[in-house]
């Protein structure tokens, strides 16, 4: 399983070389062991691919809408080349290839100085600060608990299905509405201080999970969302006594 690459904007944005090179060179390294060894390849792709969509909710055969030399462009065409190779290497020598295109992942064990909402408003929600969104918080995602992306990862992996699919949780809510359940959770009085919009920050992202839904033995995130903030913000309480 590749699963090798920063997914934090903060990370890519301190190593976009490291970044490019991990999909490229780091993918293909894999795909070669893999065929040495007749074994099979499962790629961590991105939702990423999809940019910042024109198709609502995404699906697997829609190409996406991505800034090949935008800031954000060192993840998401690492990425993009990732699959094209994965590809490459199940079409040229027969290798048993997959591709999952994750969304939103959250859960236990997060940094928190990872960079992404999930971590940052619940440590910000914590401490008192401001809690930092970015536009005017209308922006949506839907947020996959770290179990249920687990497991559509290990039966993707025992499927014989090469072409992507995407794997998250198909609720969708605002970034402002997260905003407002981590403040309730934590009994946070936090104010939400508003900045400006990250270049080519998506607009909207929902996967459409129907065809992991019939490939995967009818795979569905099983984690309501109350009870993975729960879990997510208890750990992150942990860490703090720490």
């Amino acid at each position: 399983m590749n699963l090798a690459s920063p997914a934090s904007p903060k990370d890519y944005f301190e190593h976009p070389l490291e970044t490019l090179d991990v999909g490229s060179n780091g993918t293909r390294n894999l795909l070669e062991l893999a065929r040495a060894h007749s074994a099979r390849s499962l790629l961590a792709s991105t939702s990423e691919c999809y940019g910042d969509p024109d198709v609502h909710p995404q699906r697997e055969d829609y190409w996406g809408n991505v800034n090949p030399v935008g800031p954000r462009s060192c993840y998401d065409e690492a990425k993009r080349f990732a699959e094209a190779v994965t590809m490459a290497y199940h079409r040229k020598y027969g290798l048993t290839t997959q591709i999952a295109r994750i969304f939103n992942t959250y859960g236990p064990r997060m940094k928190l100085d990872d960079g992404r909402v999930v971590p940052n408003f619940i440590d910000q929600a914590l401490h008192g600060r401001p809690l930092t969104v970015y536009g005017d918080g209308s922006q949506t995602r839907s947020f996959c608990y770290v179990t249920d992306l687990v497991d559509g990862l290990i039966r993707l992996s025992l499927s014989g299905e090469p072409f992507p699919v995407n794997l998250g949780n198909p609720h969708e809510m605002t970034v402002l509405e997260f905003a407002e359940a981590v403040r309730a959770a934590t009994g946070s009085h936090s104010p939400i201080e508003f900045l400006p919009l990250p270049t080519d920050d998506p607009r909207r992202r929902r996967p459409d999970i129907s065809k992991a839904q019939r490939l995967l033995d009818n795979w569905t995130p099983q984690v309501p969302f109350a009870e993975g903030l729960r879990l997510t913000i208890d750990h992150i309480r942990r860490q703090h006594a720490a």
